[in-house]
């Protein structure tokens, strides 16, 4: 298990991750339960397991998850990088 900026990353069984906040993480900010800290561009590559320089290149491209600038920094929420995960599915025939 890996803790970074209050965000805890543990891999299950199936080589998927599980994320949940880290046990210290604040509840629910105007009433949502399900508020989390933002991602980094590195948290993401590292939670895509993709190079951190194709994180840059979607986010020049405009492809990949939405950006936020945060002053200079790329931040990413966790419920637009789930979303956008769930549109990259792909579509088998029956």
């Amino acid at each position: 298990m890996v803790y970074r900026r209050r965000l805890l990353l543990s891999h299950a069984s199936f080589g998927e991750f599980v994320v949940r906040p880290a046990p210290h993480s604040r509840g629910g900010l105007r009433g949502e339960s399900d508020r989390r800290p933002l991602l980094s561009a590195e948290e993401l590559a590292e939670f895509l397991q993709v190079p951190i320089s194709t994180v840059y290149v979607w986010n020049h491209r405009r492809q990949g998850p939405r950006a936020h600038k945060v002053g200079r920094h790329l931040r990413y929420r966790w419920a637009e990088v789930e979303a956008w995960l769930e549109d990259q599915a792909v579509v088998r025939a029956a």
